[in-house]
Parts: C-alpha cells; structure tokens; sequence
C-alpha cells in the first residue's frame, strides 16, 4: 500500500494522555504529500525529567501552544480513513485513543483499522535483529532526528515504502 499515514508522539510523562509533540505525515501513491507537526500543552503542562531528557521539550516550549483538544480539528481530517503506520504502533494508537477519550473526543470518528502497520514488526519479520528506529534509520540510509515526532514520523513512512527494498547484506 503506497497510501497511508504515518504518526508520531511525544510524551511529557509516563501518562499516554500526556501528548506534547505530534508528527503526522501523509503518503499519496508513494509520495509524502503533507507533513504536519505541532507541540501540543500537555495536561497542567506539567513534564518528566526523564521525557524531557529523551526530547528536549520542556513546559516552557507548551506553555502557549494547543491542547490535543484545540488541535484536533487540525489532526481529524489528516488522520479519518486513513491506513496507519507507526514504528511503535502499540504505543501511538494507544496514545491517540486514550488523549481522545482524555479530551471526550470519539475516535470511532476517525474511522482508523483496528490495528496499524507496525514498522518495527516488519523490519524484524524482514530479518532485522534489532528494530529500534534510529537503527533502521541508520541501515536504512534514512535521515532521523530521533525523539522529534515529526522526524519520527517522515522516518517511519520512509522506512514503511522502503521495506520492500532492503539490501540483502543487511539481512544476513
């Protein structure tokens, strides 16, 4: 399938309804045709030092930005219908349905499959040991800003279009 999209989030706790960041880029047959990203107010603003220390995003850089309540009639119509790709899919779809029903939003709106494809889980179904982003990025040949969502994001569409192109010295 060479149309889809692809999603990433960032975190200001170990709370999923936490969202600080989101990377949203859409694929149209094989082509990124719209990139999307935003700092998103978390609940309270309030962060982690150990999230802040994996991203660089502190309550001061949201302290003006939207709540995911705010942003999400920017997100909708990127997201509705769409087929899904994430490298951690678990954990993306899992954020977006818990902040949605954090903020009373219905993500049976969005219309999404019930599970997306997972980049990580194709890689290591491909023969890839070890499937973390920056890793698949790195054999790859695909630019990454690890931790940024919207890098994250370009990086698991890429990643997900190119699956079917790995070299074979990677393989073995």
């Amino acid at each position: 399938m060479d149309t889809f999209t692809a999603i990433d989030f960032e975190l200001a706790t170990s709370d999923y309804t936490s969202v600080c960041a989101v990377g949203v880029v859409n694929v149209i047959d094989g082509q990124i045709s719209n990139e999307f990203y935003s700092l998103v107010r978390p609940p309270q603003n309030k962060y982690m030092w150990q999230t802040t220390r994996v991203h660089g995003i502190k309550p001061k850089d949201t302290a003006g930005a939207p709540t995911f309540q705010e942003l999400y009639p920017v997100l909708a119509p990127l997201l509705t219908g769409q087929f899904m790709v994430a490298h951690n899919e678990s954990f993306d779809r899992a954020v977006l349905q818990r902040t949605m029903k954090f903020y009373d939003l219905d993500y049976k709106v969005l219309q999404l499959p019930e599970t997306w494809a997972c980049t990580s889980n194709i890689y290591r179904e491909k023969g890839f040991i070890k499937t973390k982003l920056s890793i698949c990025c790195e054999l790859m040949g695909i630019p990454l800003e690890h931790h940024d969502a919207l890098s994250d994001a370009r990086a698991s569409a890429l990643l997900y279009l190119k699956q079917d192109y790995i070299p074979a010295a990677l393989l073995k």
